[in-house]
C-alpha cells in the first residue's frame, strides 16, 4: 500500500503522507509515490489548490536507512538514485501547478523541513519543533536548504537553522515569516483547507495566477535546482566521512 495519500474536497486535493509509524519518514518508495501523486494532482483540472500534511507529525527528514546506505556508497546505485527521488519529491511539490499550502503538526526535520518549504504557504501548529537539524547529525545540508529557507525567513533565520542548529516553534516560524500563520495544533488541518478552498475556488485562474506568482518571486539568488546539485557534494562527503 502508498505511504501517500490523495483526496480531493471540492476543488482542493489533500496530499497526506501515511507513515506515522516512522514520523513519516521518507523512503525511496515513499518519495516516488510522493511524486506520482503530484503528477495526478496536475493532470486534474478540478484541483485549484493543495494541502499537504502529515497528520500528527509533518515528517522526520529522510528514512535513516536511505542516509545510511548513501554514506556507504555515496555514488553507487541504487544509493545514488534513492536519494535523488527524496529530492525530487519535495522539489515537485514547489513545482505543483497550484498553489500550495503545508499543515504542520509535531515537527519538520531536514528534507521534512525541506517539503514544508517546498509549499508557496505554511500554516503550523504553535508548538510545533521545525528545524534543519542537518548539522545536529554531522551532514552538510542538503536539497537546496539554504534556497528554500532564505526565500522564506531571510538570510538570519536560515543561518540560525542551517549553520548554528537552531530549532524554531511554530509560533516562533510564524513570527519571522516562515509560516503564515500558527494556531493551536486542532486547528492546523482546518485552518489550511480554509485557505487552499479560498485559493483554489477558480482552478483556471489559480493555476494562471500561482505561475506568475512564481516567475515573479522565485528564489531571490540562486535558482533552487542549481543549489540543489551544488550543496549534493558536499552533502555526500559529510555521509560518507560519517559511515566511513
Amino acid at each position: 500500500m502508498s505511504e501517500i495519500e490523495l483526496s480531493v474536497d471540492g476543488h482542493v486535493a489533500v496530499i497526506t503522507l501515511a507513515a506515522s509509524d516512522r514520523r513519516n519518514a521518507l523512503t525511496p518508495q515513499m518519495a516516488a509515490d510522493l511524486v506520482a501523486v503530484c503528477e495526478e494532482v496536475d493532470r486534474n483540472a478540478g484541483v485549484g489548490a493543495v494541502v499537504v500534511t502529515g497528520g500528527p507529525y509533518f515528517c522526520a527528514g529522510a528514512h535513516r536507512d536511505t542516509l545510511a546506505n548513501t554514506g556507504a556508497d555515496p555514488v553507487g546505485e541504487p544509493n545514488f538514485s534513492n536519494l535523488s527521488v527524496v529530492y525530487r519529491s519535495f522539489m515537485r511539490v514547489g513545482e505543483l501547478a497550484v498553489p500550495t499550502v503545508a499543515a504542520v503538526r509535531g515537527g519538520a526535520v531536514g528534507a521534512g523541513m525541506n517539503l514544508v518549504l517546498s509549499t508557496d504557504l505554511r500554516v503550523v501548529a504553535d508548538d510545533a519543533r521545525l528545524m534543519a537539524g542537518f548539522l545536529r547529525i554531522g551532514l552538510h545540508p542538503g536539497g537546496g536548504f539554504f534556497v528554500l529557507g532564505g526565500r522564506t525567513a531571510g538570510r538570519e533565520a536560515t543561518a540560525a537553522l542551517g549553520l548554528f542548529g537552531e530549532e524554531l516553534s511554530g509560533r516562533r516560524a510564524a513570527e519571522l515569516g516562515m509560516a503564515w500563520a500558527s494556531v493551536p495544533d486542532g486547528e492546523v488541518e482546518g485552518r489550511a483547507m480554509e485557505l487552499a478552498a479560498r485559493a483554489g475556488a477558480d482552478p483556471d485562474l489559480a493555476r494562471k495566477a500561482t505561475r506568475s506568482f512564481r516567475n515573479e518571486l522565485g528564489p531571490p539568488m540562486a535558482p533552487w535546482n542549481l543549489a540543489l546539485d551544488a550543496e549534493r557534494s558536499a552533502q555526500m562527503w559529510s555521509l560518507r566521512r560519517r559511515n566511513p
